[in-house]
């Protein structure tokens, strides 16, 4: 196991946190990037969210990857002459690309890219355990920017699932979609899970479990800046709070201040009105041709849909064109 040639996320400016927080604070609708979930104990969070009954999207998409690995594997094994490289971007857990790794006969390589090094780091020694003749490249960085991957002659098959590309607005997509794009090189591939328009009692059912395990997620963002940051956020004084939007078409996460309070992070001083919220994540749903509308605007050609029997998730395979 090796490091991919990258901009490592270490070396990235260290008030990077602390300026995009202050930022997002001081807007009329404070905001924090859901980015800043996923330090290790957030990625731990994530993981129990995903073995929730209520989350649908996570089993949903697994049940669906072996016959999507399956079809994959009849399309690559005649367009692949010298071998797959999988690029996950937002690896996590890498509980997923083992359906892909089953079944695809001819990886020889996969890059994992993620935020939350320790998080990481674990999962890849696990992965490396399992496919030892697999070459595993972990790479600690921020996925929503364009990196610079090791050269290599093998088709790149990127790999984007459980639904993360509605974390961003509709505009953010494509900006990661271009982005993925160059990171990948023309002609690569992308395997990407979208979440699709559904009954809000469901939608709704799913970001607010009975265990309370994502409103724990959701406030470990306010516990990462007090740790990292020198703040002091009560958490008693948030409370969880997640909508399903039906005019855009988004479940709407967000920390609701319960009283009039200060909070100090870094020396700055952050001032909550009773009621006002911290806005916190999106997680857009698509009608499967918007969302192909929108990837062929950011230029991929869709080659494949693959919808579950309930249709509540879909799973394309894209190429990039530019």
């Amino acid at each position: 196991m090796q490091y991919a040639e990258s901009r490592d996320a270490r070396e990235l400016p260290d008030n990077e946190f602390l300026a995009d927080v202050i930022l997002g604070l001081s807007q009329d609708q404070k905001t924090l990037s859901p980015k800043y979930f996923y330090d290790q104990q957030g990625s731990e969070y994530f993981d129990e969210i995903c073995d929730l009954q209520e989350y649908y999207p996570y089993r949903t998409e697994l049940a669906m990857l072996p016959t999507v690995a399956q079809d994959l594997g009849n399309y690559f094994t005649g367009n692949a002459p010298r071998g797959l490289e999988i690029v996950e971007f937002g690896a996590g857990s890498l509980r997923k690309v083992g359906a892909l790794l089953r079944s695809l006969q001819n990886v020889r390589s996969f890059t994992a890219i993620d935020i939350s090094e320790a998080h990481l780091i674990s999962a890849c020694r696990v992965l490396e355990s399992q496919y030892r003749e697999l070459s595993i490249h972990p790479c600690v960085h921020d996925f929503t920017k364009p990196l610079s991957l090791h050269p290599s002659e093998r088709t790149r098959l990127g790999f984007f699932p459980g639904s993360t590309i509605g974390n961003f607005t509709p505009q953010q997509a494509s900006v990661f979609l271009r982005n993925a794009g160059t990171t990948l090189g023309t002609g690569s591939f992308l395997l990407i899970g979208v979440d699709t328009q559904k009954p809000p009692t469901i939608l709704n059912q799913a970001y607010n479990d009975p265990k309370g395990i994502t409103a724990k997620f959701n406030k470990n963002v306010l516990e990462r800046i007090n740790r990292e940051l020198d703040g002091n956020f009560k958490l008693h004084n948030f409370a969880h709070h997640a909508f399903y939007n039906e005019t855009v078409g988004r479940i709407e996460m967000h920390l609701r201040s319960l009283k009039e309070q200060q909070v100090n992070i870094a020396g700055h001083t952050i001032e909550f009105s009773r009621g006002e919220s911290i806005h916190t994540e999106n997680s857009y749903k698509f009608k499967p041709d918007d969302f192909t509308e929108l990837a062929r605007q950011s230029g991929w050609v869709k080659h494949h849909l693959w919808l579950d029997s309930d249709k509540l998730f879909a799973v394309y395979l894209l190429q990039y064109a530019h």
